[in-house]
């Protein structure tokens, strides 16, 4: 089927949903993400948003600084999404993220600005007041003393007005697996979980809400 089809011709799919039990490997999560992004872009398959954990890996964005990277601790994977070097591990809820642009708005900074809503609005429901910040990429949370905390990173990569990759909301992760790296290269603030913030909620618990606001926020 051509991919050059006006958006009113295209077939339509609802947006599916995957939730993958167990740890995902990364090179595995990066072949099928990869699949899909074709299969969407030539219309033999629709949206989806794939729910996940990875083991404990770190990953570099296309503007990775190799100086950002303190100790290798964990498998270091290269990846062609934006961003720097971010962490994965159990406790961290991925949600890898396939649109196609072509059909919604064609605009990749309105997109990244969606998932920021979107995890705002996540992590809202659970009594946590998530913001931006100018300048640095991902949802903040302001500490007691001031200081700022990083609750959830966002690194995206759009092909052929398909996107992929997405955003990584730490529920209940290990906090010191973040220390062998400079998260998305920001020095001078820290990370932070739902968990950490006293925040008791499992992960089905955190899916529900995130289908629930994305259906709010991307339609």
């Amino acid at each position: 089927m051509s991919a050059s089809l006006l958006p009113h011709e295209m077939p339509v799919w609802p947006v599916e949903w995957r939730t993958s039990e167990g740890l995902v490997q990364y090179p595995e999560a990066v072949a099928l993400m990869e699949r899909r992004v074709a299969e969407i872009a030539e219309h033999r398959a629709g949206e989806l948003v794939w729910l996940l954990e990875h083991p404990p890996i770190y990953t570099a964005g296309t503007s990775a600084d190799p100086s950002d990277l303190l100790d290798a601790r964990f498998p270091v994977f290269q990846t062609g999404r934006g961003g720097q070097f971010t962490y994965h591990g159990p406790g961290q809820r991925v949600a890898y993220v396939m649109l196609d642009l072509r059909r919604r708005n064609a605009d990749v900074r309105g997109f990244v600005h969606n998932l920021e809503e979107w995890l705002i609005r996540t992590v809202g429901n659970f009594g946590i007041n998530g913001e931006r910040r100018e300048g640095r990429v991902g949802i903040w949370v302001v500490r007691p003393d001031g200081g700022e905390d990083k609750i959830a990173a966002i690194g995206v990569r759009v092909r052929r007005w398909i996107t992929y990759h997405g955003i990584a909301l730490n529920v209940a992760p290990d906090l010191s697996h973040f220390s062998g790296i400079v998260p998305c290269g920001v020095r001078g603030h820290g990370v932070t979980s739902l968990a950490a913030l006293g925040v008791d909620a499992s992960m089905p618990e955190v899916d529900a809400v995130l289908q629930r606001e994305f259906a709010n926020v991307f339609g």
